[in-house]
């Protein structure tokens, strides 16, 4: 007779099984291969204190690498933490960019009130004159006055008042009696406030990472085998994408530049043509980052210093190629498909150097470290005596996942 629990996995697994057969495929930056091979390789840059427990999961961390794209399907949130268009900002190295998420967020955010007669009316929050420590919030008193409210008491307000709504549905409403922390008592002309984000549709990959480290040392703490499985795993797909040039970028495609379809070419194709044969992912031990914060940022600036080759390399070999010789018929999945001819690729992976391949290298070392620094971070705690049998069952999230992807329906930027 099979137990419970074996039943159990066995009926999940023929349904997964099914639902993996009528489902799309997700798109995924460094596709299927990419992600799962540098999660993969992680595992190996670790110490014997986490290797006794990251060895035995490698292939539960690397079959779900792919989890976060799989979110993009249920989650309208998900896909700004894989990309960041550092290009909206200025130049290198985007100084104006705030580093902390929820300085980011009070820079972008857009205000709005409606007064007294119904107006919608922009809400003015820039230094007044020489007061840099003062911002002019309107809406005005009912007199017409305009109130200067200190940085610092509008930091506070943003965080007890607006940060804690990020999730909810836009736009945020704030009555005039929530605005009391900044105003106090004065008679506002304010019928209700809005607030609008305009910042995350461009992207907030690394302070995405930053929080992610956080729940995953939070998850070694209490020595939590799925919640650090669950962590690790996304992390990796994270920094993985931030090591992507073409995640750093708004001509993420490029689009911008009539190069449709260059965000697979770079990160799918030419590593399932080159990788197994002649990339070496071994890349020594994990190191423990010092400075998280600055460590994500790095990863980001150093992809983006990249973009302009990625962009301009491929598309100087459109002018040597013809037409013809760039897609070609390939037989996959019983059935055809147009991708990059190999000539083609052969071309625009030689003309890189090994730019793909010291991408995947730097990206196997980052999420090891990541890994690694969240365990030191945490206590360095004894994780040979937890189970991780817990971390393969399906739960509710599975089953709601599966749920989104089958329905197909992408919430969000495409990587493609």
């Amino acid at each position: 007779m099979f137990s419970m629990k074996y039943k159990y996995l066995l009926a999940f697994s023929l349904l997964t099984a099914v639902g993996l057969a009528l489902r799309p495929a997700p798109p995924a930056a460094w596709g299927f291969f990419g992600h799962r091979k540098i999660n993969r390789m992680a595992v190996f840059t670790l110490p014997p204190e986490m290797l006794v427990f990251y060895k035995k999961n490698v292939d539960w961390l690397s079959e779900h690498a792919v989890d976060a794209d799989t979110r993009r399907y249920a989650s309208k949130h998900e896909a700004p933490r894989h990309f960041l268009d550092l290009d909206r900002y200025g130049t290198p190295p985007f100084e104006g960019l705030p580093r902390t998420w929820t300085d980011a967020l009070m820079q972008h955010y857009q205000y709005f009130y409606v007064n007294g007669r119904g107006d919608t009316l922009r809400l003015v929050t820039q230094p007044i004159g020489e007061q840099t420590d003062s911002l002019a919030f309107a809406p005005r008193l009912a007199k017409g006055e305009r109130v200067g409210v200190s940085r610092q008491v509008f930091r506070q307000f943003f965080n007890q008042q607006i940060l804690p709504r990020y999730y909810d549905d836009e736009p945020w409403a704030l009555s005039p009696a929530e605005l009391s922390p900044l105003f106090g008592n004065a008679k506002l002309d304010c019928q209700s406030v809005f607030v609008v984000d305009t910042f995350s549709q461009h992207g907030v990959l690394p302070y995405n990472l930053e929080q992610l480290l956080r729940k995953l040392t939070d998850a070694f703490v209490e020595r939590d085998a799925k919640r650090i499985l669950r962590h690790s795993a996304d992390i990796g797909h994270y920094i993985a994408d931030a090591h992507v040039p073409l995640h750093t970028t708004a001509n993420y495609n490029g689009q911008l530049t009539g190069q449709d379809g260059l965000h697979a070419f770079w990160e799918s194709r030419l590593p399932e043509l080159f990788a197994e044969e002649n990339y070496d992912f071994w890349v020594g031990q994990a190191q423990l980052i010092e400075k998280p914060k600055d460590f994500f940022w790095d990863i980001v600036l150093t992809s983006h210093s990249l973009v302009d080759s990625v962009i301009g390399i491929e598309r100087s070999l459109r002018g040597q190629f013809p037409p013809d010789q760039q897609l070609c018929n390939e037989y996959r999945n019983n059935t055809f498909v147009k991708t990059q001819c190999p000539e083609f690729a052969q071309a625009y992976h030689e003309r890189m150097g090994n730019m793909v391949e010291s991408r995947m290298q730097a990206a196997i070392r980052s999420v090891g470290s990541a890994w690694y620094t969240a365990w030191v971070l945490a206590g360095q705690p004894d994780l040979s005596g937890i189970g991780s049998e817990q971390a393969t069952l399906p739960d509710s999230t599975d089953l709601e996942l599966q749920k989104a992807l089958k329905n197909g329906q992408q919430l969000g930027r495409p990587h493609d």
